[in-house]
């Protein structure tokens, strides 16, 4: 499995960066990572991660459509920002999906984790709608879904993984800045 962490981390690794500079050149490298995923969740029992992989390559092929329609000929896009009731309306959903789904994979499925690993499908899931639709608090869901994220994946022993999340918990924080200028801008 380490090698399959490898790979999948060094694509993932490319997605983010490419990400933080708005470029569409992301997506590639986005849905090469979470095929890779998909694999290594389904084997260690964390269905709704191996899930959420699916979902990420629809939505990156949606994100990709989305951002080559709406772009420019740079590749460089807006940033737009969500009010105050949209985020606690976002934040709501979150919750009750999370215990929802969370309660489900509980009844359902051998899942070792299943409330811990449906927070961070179902937050995941809200942070990749709202990074497809270009908003900045998007990267507020990303930073909370890698701090819950890296233990997990410690208690599952993917430590490439959980270093992987590290990184992304570091490109998270600076996508935010990033982002933030742009919104100043």
């Amino acid at each position: 499995m380490t090698y399959l962490e490898w790979i999948a981390a060094a694509f993932g690794i490319a997605n983010l960066i490419l990400l933080r500079r708005r470029s569409l050149w992301n997506f590639p490298f986005g849905i090469a990572a979470v095929a890779i995923f998909f694999h290594i969740f389904w084997q260690q029992k964390l269905y709704s991660d191996a899930g959420l992989q699916i979902f990420f390559v629809v939505v990156q092929l949606y994100g990709w459509w989305s951002w080559r329609k709406d772009g420019t000929e740079s590749g460089v896009l807006s940033v737009r920002k969500l009010g105050k009731l949209q985020i606690v309306l976002w934040l709501l959903l979150s919750i009750i999906t999370t215990a929802a789904w969370g309660y489900w994979m509980h009844l359902h499925t051998d899942a070792t984790h299943p409330w811990w690993d449906g927070a961070v499908a179902m937050f995941s899931v809200t942070a990749q709608i709202l990074m497809t639709r270009r908003y900045l608090e998007n990267w507020h869901w990303w930073i909370f879904v890698n701090l819950i994220s890296i233990p997990l994946y410690i208690t599952k022993e993917l430590y490439i993984t959980s270093g992987l999340y590290v990184l992304y918990l570091g490109l998270a924080l600076a996508g935010l800045i990033a982002w933030q200028k742009e919104v100043r801008q």
